[in-house]
């Protein structure tokens, strides 16, 4: 035992000492810096060894090390330069690249990223994402093709088509090029909260989970998917592909692929493009945090890199390994320029029209070096298109009551144009209207739902509708009526203005921050108070109820000591008394939602709370909004 621990911490010695000895920058352009002739496939220290579905995996800073080390240790002769030169692969079912406007779909995959919200600019973020991987990423593929970004244009010089041979190491100006992603190339965004995802996840589950966001989105046929690639986000503390020991930071694939752990998925809606994107702050400087920025700018440096890396090698190898590639190493465009640091080539903050994003250069054949930003090459003009998208998505409205969601709109390709609003509800029931009906893409409108006393109670739909010349997209808003009679939950969304219905205590109020519609109850108050301040309701439930649900948003910068929220719920057929909300104090602005089981017909008491020790300086008050029988 002691002979073999011997030996395996020399052999580990020397893999160090050539590493340390080797430059960092493997995939640089330089002729000092070229690989080996010899495939990944075949390097031990490869995230592809024995793992072929890994398309463009970017490698560990640390694994790149031992991969420029065995490749050292195991090259009779340093190859010419011509090693990098990207050849097309001939494409797979006719797809080589993505030669159209890009669409990237982002989807946050599984229970593990918490609650959900909406920042200002309209992007999805989660209470268990402090970091803000989620919107930073959004707004990076909304950025991209605007303010005259170059970064985009390197990809643009490769194209597919039956106008290009297999092996063909240049595009004539005649064939279909990748497109330049006038706009941005952002298409839209799913939390994907069905149910947590796999501890480990499978290349396979992560194929199946772009296969549902396919049909998530609408995208049922091949033609939709032919120039969309699906980003499968995981959350913080999660392992796909079990990348934490793969040495790897992100990889690209498509579901037809047989290599695939577990198998080739099978897709109804034709070949579908996707990304292993892990949460790579999870591995720190390993996968570029601060690569290009220090301190708290840089935090986020992996992110945008690596999911950069992926998107690049996707739109110029949609599906591998059908697009361009060196015959040599089998790399891709991103994958010959990971990681460098200075001199040509090297990582570099890219402004694009939202902001600055730090991205990594990629190959650019015409110049024979990596690159960062390049002249846009292809011809052809790019229409106008646009994004609609609804905040919030769900309303709980009372009888006699209206609720109101945010519509906005996005450049999604070519220029800003007028877009045109219309509404329908299903079944019919409430009534919608917007204001304006008409908006200039990039600007919003105003959702208002208006529910009669009549009103059954129950959940539709509005369906809100944009039409800009050819271009037509649609977004939707559930609508909760709740019961006022018979039983239920009175005034449960406060949209009468009022606490009508309710029984106060302490310092209570209705206010406009809310989770849907135009009110929400305030329990509690800005400047100190003491003790409980309550709300409460004595409701039965009406029959086929089985749930109580309502949402809360708590104001505590003091400590779980001194203040919380709480709440209970009192069985008053059965004498039995529960914790609906167990005591919570923070100040993360985020609002949660709380289920309750029960029995219907029994009659019940809320009450909610808000408890506040009086001290100066720290008033606790709490939101809460959208109590509803289901």
């Amino acid at each position: 035992m002691q002979k073999r621990a011997i030996r395996a911490f020399a052999v580990s010695m020397f893999v160090l000492i050539l590493a340390a000895l080797t430059p960092l920058t493997v995939f640089a352009a330089p002729a000092s810096q070229e690989n080996t002739a010899s495939s990944l496939d075949t390097n031990p220290y490869s995230p592809a060894y024995q793992h072929s579905y890994r398309h463009g995996a970017v490698p560990t800073t640390s694994q790149q090390a031992k991969i420029k080390a065995y490749q050292q240790a195991h090259s009779s002769s340093t190859p010419a330069v011509s090693a990098n030169t990207l050849s097309y692969g001939g494409g797979i079912d006719g797809i080589g690249v993505t030669s159209g406007k890009e669409k990237v779909y982002l989807v946050f995959w599984g229970t593990q990223w918490g609650t959900q919200s909406t920042d200002s600019s309209g992007n999805l973020t989660f209470s268990n994402d402090s970091a803000g991987a989620a919107p930073r990423l959004q707004n990076m593929f909304k950025g991209l093709g605007t303010g005259n970004e170059l970064w985009s244009g390197v990809m643009t010089q490769y194209c597919d088509g039956s106008g290009v041979t297999a092996g063909a190491t240049s595009c004539s100006s005649s064939t279909a090029h990748v497109g330049y992603p006038t706009g941005g190339a952002f298409s839209g965004v799913w939390y994907d909260n069905s149910g947590a995802e796999p501890s480990t996840a499978s290349g396979n589950q992560l194929a199946n989970e772009a296969i549902k966001a396919a049909g998530h989105f609408s995208n049922t046929t091949a033609a939709s998917n032919r120039y969309a690639q699906y980003v499968i986000l995981s959350a913080t503390g999660t392992n796909p592909d079990g990348w934490r020991t793969g040495g790897f930071c992100a990889w690209h694939d498509y579901n037809g692929d047989t290599t695939l752990s577990g198998g080739a998925a099978s897709s109804p809606y034709g070949d579908i493009a996707f990304t292993n994107m892990p949460y790579v702050l999870d591995a720190g400087s390993s996968c570029g945090q601060n690569f290009v920025n220090s301190g708290s700018a840089g935090t986020l440096d992996g992110f945008t890199m690596v999911e950069g890396h992926e998107y690049s090698e996707t739109i110029t190898d949609q599906n591998p390994a059908g697009g361009w590639t060196s015959s040599s190493s089998g790399q891709e465009n991103a994958d010959e320029c990971a990681w460098i640091s200075s001199g040509q080539g090297a990582s570099a903050n890219v402004t694009m029209g939202n902001g600055t994003y730090t991205m990594q250069s990629t190959w650019s054949n015409d110049t024979n070096r990596c690159d960062i930003s390049h002249p846009i090459v292809g011809g052809g003009t790019t229409t106008n298109d646009f994004s609609i998208s609804a905040s919030p998505t769900s309303l709980s409205i009372a009888p006699g009551g209206s609720g109101t969601s945010t519509i906005s709109t996005a450049v999604t390709s070519g220029s800003a144009g007028t877009i045109s609003l219309s509404a329908s509800v299903s079944p019919s029931g409430p009534t919608a209207s917007l204001s304006p009906t008409s908006v200039t893409a990039g600007s919003s409108s105003t959702l208002t739902v208006s529910v009669g006393s009549s009103v059954a109670t129950g959940n539709y739909t509005v369906s809100v509708t944009g039409t800009e010349g050819s271009a037509t997209h649609s977004t939707s808003v559930t609508v909760t009526v709740t019961s006022t009679s018979g039983g239920g939950i009175t005034n449960g969304g406060f949209e009468t203005g009022s606490l009508s219905g309710w029984t106060s205590a302490g310092t209570t109020s209705v206010s406009t921050t809310v989770h849907s519609g135009s009110y929400s109850a305030r329990v509690g108050s800005t400047s100190p108070t003491n003790g409980d301040s309550s709300i409460s309701q004595t409701f039965t439930v009406p029959s086929g109820n089985t749930h109580l649900t309502f949402w809360y948003r708590v104001y505590c910068p003091d400590t779980l000591t001194y203040d919380w929220a709480t709440a209970t719920l009192k069985d008053n057929t059965s004498g039995t008394t529960s914790t609906a909300l167990a005591k919570t104090c923070n100040t993360n602005g985020t609002w949660v939602q709380v289920s309750a089981t029960v029995t219907a017909g029994h009659s019940y008491t809320l009450k909610l709370i808000s408890h506040d020790d009086n001290y100066a300086g720290d008033a606790t008050y709490t939101y809460y909004d959208d109590v509803v029988l289901s």
